[in-house]
C-alpha cells in the first residue's frame, strides 16, 4: 500500500515525480536490495563453471572479484538508460536492470572447464548478442505472436529445471569439492548452513514487512553468513585478508578477457535476446498495470528493448554479463505504489558506487559457497515456478499437450544427458559439429525451437483418435474439447 506521506495519489502514479530525499532514498536502496543477490550470482556461477571460481585454488581466482564488481557496475549503467533514457533507448520508467539467470544455461557449456581463456568467447558473444537484442526494439511488436505463455513458460521452467543442480551442489559444498573428491562434500555441517539461509528466508518472506520482507534472500543470506562464522566454515581472518588486499576504488577496464568471435556464443545469446525481450515486454506491462494502473504504451516497450540490448553491449565490452528487466523489482513498485523513476535512478547510482569499490565484492567472496547454495536453491525454485505459473495461462488442450510434451521431453533430455557428463565421456551430441553441440548441450533452444516451429504449424485442432494414443486416453476428457 502507497505510503500518503510521500505524495498524492497523482503524484504517486507519475513516472517523473521526485519525492522528498528522504524518502527516496531509502526507497531506492530497497529495489537494490531485492535484487542483489540475483544480480551477483551469474558471475558466481560463471567464475566456478569456468573452474576459477569458490574452491578452486586456481591462480585466476581474483578475476571472479572483478565480475562480480561488474555485475553491480553495468546493472546500474543499464538501470540509468532505462530511467533517465538515451536518445530512443530507455522506457523513462522504474525499471531496474540486471543480470539475467536466462542466459546461465547458455553461458556455462562456454565456459566450462576452459577457466579465462574461454571468456574472450563469452563476452564477445555477449557485445554481439546485446547489439542484436537491441534491434529487437524495432520489432518486437511484430513477433509476440510467435512467443505464447506456452512457449515463454516452457523455456523459463527449462532455466529453472537447468539451474537447480547448481543450487544443491552449491549446497553440498561446490563443485570443486565434488569433483576433487573432496569428503566434506555434502556434509551435515554443509547442508545446516544452506538450510539456516532457506529457513530465515522463508519465515521472513512469509511473516515479516517492508523492506525485510522484500531483501528476505538477502536478509537470509546474512543469518547464513553468521552461522558459518560461528561454525567455522568462514574464518574473520580470511574475511580480513579479502578486504585488506582489494582496491579502494577501479574502473572498469575495457576488453579485459580480448574479444573472440564464436558462432555458437553469438546464435545463443541473439537466441536468448527473444525470450529476454519478452520477458521485458511483460515487466513494462506489469509496471505501467501495477503503479499507474494503465496499459504500456508501445514507445515505452521500444526504448525498455532498445535498453537491454545497449546496456548489454556495454557491459560486454568491459566484462559484465547479459542484463535484462529484473521482475521482483516489478512486484516492488506495485507493493509500494510508488511510480518514480528517480526513486530507481538512486539505486542505480548506489549499484554504480558499489561496482566502482572492489571491496564490496571482496567481501560478496568470502560468502561460503554453502551458503550461497542455500539463496540459489529459492531463487532457482522461484525460477521454476514463475514458468509454471505462465503455464498457467495456457489453454491445455490435446494439442498444446502434444507440443508442450516433445519440446520438454528433447529439452530436459538433453540437459540431463548431456550436462551430467565428464569431459571426454561419449554423449548424445558427440557427432554434432561443435557450434550445435553447445547450442544443444543446454537444452532450453531446442526446446524453444520445437515450441515455437510447432505452435506456428500444427493446426489448432487435432483429431481425437490421433491425441488419444499420445495421451493415453486420460486428456481428451474435457480440456481437450475446446
Amino acid at each position: 500500500m502507497a505510503d500518503s506521506s510521500i505524495g498524492t495519489p497523482e503524484q504517486l502514479r507519475d513516472p517523473n515525480y521526485t519525492p522528498p530525499l528522504a524518502k527516496a532514498v531509502p526507497l531506492g536502496i530497497q529495489h537494490v536490495l531485492a535484487m542483489f543477490v540475483s544480480n551477483v550470482t551469474p558471475a558466481i556461477i560463471v567464475a566456478g563453471a569456468a573452474g576459477f571460481g569458490f574452491g578452486s585454488n586456481s591462480p585466476d581466482f581474483p578475476e571472479m572479484l572483478y565480475l562480480i564488481q561488474m555485475s553491480m557496475l553495468f546493472a546500474g549503467v543499464a538501470t540509468l538508460i532505462q530511467t533517465i533514457g538515451v536518445g530512443p533507448a530507455g522506457a523513462r520508467l522504474p525499471i531496474v536492470q540486471g543480470t539475467s539467470f536466462a542466459f546461465i544455461p547458455i553461458m556455462i557449456p562456454l565456459v566450462a572447464g576452459k577457466g579465462v581463456d574461454a571468456l574472450a568467447a563469452l563476452f564477445g558473444g555477449v557485445i554481439i548478442g546485446g547489439i542484436f537484442h537491441a534491434l529487437i526494439g524495432t520489432f518486437i511488436g511484430r513477433i509476440r505472436f510467435a512467443l505464447p505463455p506456452l512457449v515463454t513458460g516452457l523455456v523459463v521452467t527449462m532455466i529453472g529445471l537447468a539451474l537447480v543442480k547448481v543450487g544443491i551442489e552449491y549446497a553440498a559444498g561446490g563443485v570443486p569439492a565434488k569433483q576433487f573428491d573432496n569428503p566434506e562434500y555434502g556434509s551435515l555441517l554443509n547442508w545446516s548452513a544452506a538450510f539456516v539461509v532457506i529457513v530465515v528466508t522463508l519465515g521472513l518472506k512469509f511473516f515479516a514487512r517492508g523492506m525485510l520482507s522484500v531483501s528476505a534472500v538477502l536478509v537470509g543470506i546474512l543469518a547464513g553468513y553468521a552461522y558459518a562464522l560461528v561454525m567455522g566454515i568462514q574464518s574473520v581472518e580470511g574475511i580480513s585478508q579479502s578486504w585488506t588486499f582489494a582496491k579502494s576504488f577501479a574502473l572498469p577496464d575495457p576488453f579485459r578477457y580480448g574479444f573472440e568471435f564464436s558462432l555458437a556464443a553469438v546464435i545463443g545469446f541473439s537466441l536468448m535476446a527473444f525470450v529476454s525481450a519478452v520477458e521485458t515486454v511483460g515487466d513494462v506491462s506489469g509496471i505501467t498495470k501495477g503503479g499507474a494502473n494503465r496499459e504500456a504504451t508501445d514507445e515505452e516497450i521500444r526504448g525498455a528493448t532498445f535498453a537491454d540490448g545497449i546496456g548489454t553491449a556495454i557491459a560486454g565490452i568491459f566484462g559484465g554479463m547479459p542484463n535484462t528487466s529484473f521482475s521482483q523489482n516489478v512486484g516492488l513498485i506495485a507493493m509500494t505504489g510508488v511510480m518514480s523513476r528517480h526513486v530507481v535512478t538512486i539505486g542505480a547510482l548506489f549499484l554504480i558506487v558499489c561496482g566502482l569499490v572492489p571491496k564490496v565484492g571482496a567481501l560478496i567472496r568470502t560468502v561460503p559457497i554453502e551458503v550461497l547454495g542455500g539463496g540459489v536453491i529459492v531463487m532457482f525454485g522461484m525460477v521454476v515456478a514463475a514458468g509454471v505459473s505462465m503455464l498457467a495461462d495456457v489453454t491445455w488442450n490435446r494439442r498444446n499437450m502434444v507440443i508442450f510434451a516433445v519440446a520438454l521431453s528433447i529439452g530436459l533430455g538433453l540437459q540431463l544427458e548431456v550436462m551430467n557428463l565428464a569431459p571426454g565421456d561419449p554423449n548424445a551430441l558427440q557427432f554434432l559439429p561443435d557450434t550445435l553441440r553447445v547450442l544443444a548441450a543446454s537444452g532450453i533452444l531446442p526446446a524453444a525451437l520445437i515450441a515455437i516451429v510447432l505452435n506456428l504449424i500444427l493446426p489448432d485442432t487435432l483429431p481425437g483418435e490421433a491425441t488419444e494414443e499420445v495421451s493415453g486416453g486420460w486428456a481428451g476428457k474435457g480440456a481437450g474439447d475446446r
